[in-house]
């Protein structure tokens, strides 16, 4: 399970958008922009009442690996098993959450703020993780920091990370993709600019070179 994160991961760089979908008929042509712009790598949070229908009908387009965020409890594991997602990631983790996510069928990504919460995890054989809030819990700094007594550990940080400063997290070895909802902002979204969205994913792209 630790090769099928890191090669998500890794498939996700630079950028997996971090996308709270409430119409599920905006679910395919927002995709279908994301992948234009070269993002392929899709997390759903489950925000929404649509959020799992969405995940459904993403997985149709073909060359898209859509997962889910915000995943809180046992329950939507099981959940996102029975509609094909392609990965699970938590905003944190609980002992019964990291428990399930090591017997799920689908990679999960839990998500960590400090060593502490990081060594209790990596006890139970994680080495991969998602940083959040990224920006209020140090940011590029902490990362750097944690890289020392912990040099194998790997992270996709998210949370108040923008088109200014994703580049500086992306630069530090220790990090293999951002999240970030900043390629689907809310305005375009909800107008369908499908455009816009794929041109803001096109420049994430350019700018990570």
């Amino acid at each position: 399970m630790t090769n099928q994160v890191q090669s998500i991961m890794e498939q996700a760089y630079p950028v997996m958008p971090v996308l709270a979908v409430s119409r599920v008929e905006d679910a395919i042509p927002l995709a279908e922009a994301l992948k234009a712009g070269g993002l392929t790598v899709l997390e759903v949070t489950l925000r929404t009442e649509a959020a799992i229908d969405v995940i459904a009908a993403m997985k149709q387009v073909e060359g898209v690996i859509v997962g889910a965020g915000t995943v809180t409890r046992v329950e939507q594991l099981k959940q996102l098993e029975a509609v094909g997602a392609d990965f699970a990631i938590s905003p944190g983790a609980t002992p019964r959450l990291l428990e399930a996510g090591r017997q799920a069928a689908m990679p999960f990504l839990p998500a960590v703020a400090s060593v502490s919460e990081m060594m209790q995890a990596m006890e139970l054989g994680y080495e991969h993780f998602k940083f959040f809030p990224a920006a209020s819990s140090g940011g590029v700094s902490a990362l750097k920091a944690f890289a020392g007594p912990f040099p194998n550990v790997r992270f996709c940080p998210t949370g108040g990370i923008s088109a200014k400063d994703f580049t500086d997290y992306l630069a530090l070895p220790n990090v293999l993709c951002v999240g970030g909802s900043w390629v689907v902002p809310a305005d375009a979204l909800n107008q369908g600019d499908w455009q816009r969205i794929e041109q803001l994913a096109r420049e994430a792209c350019e700018a990570a070179g």
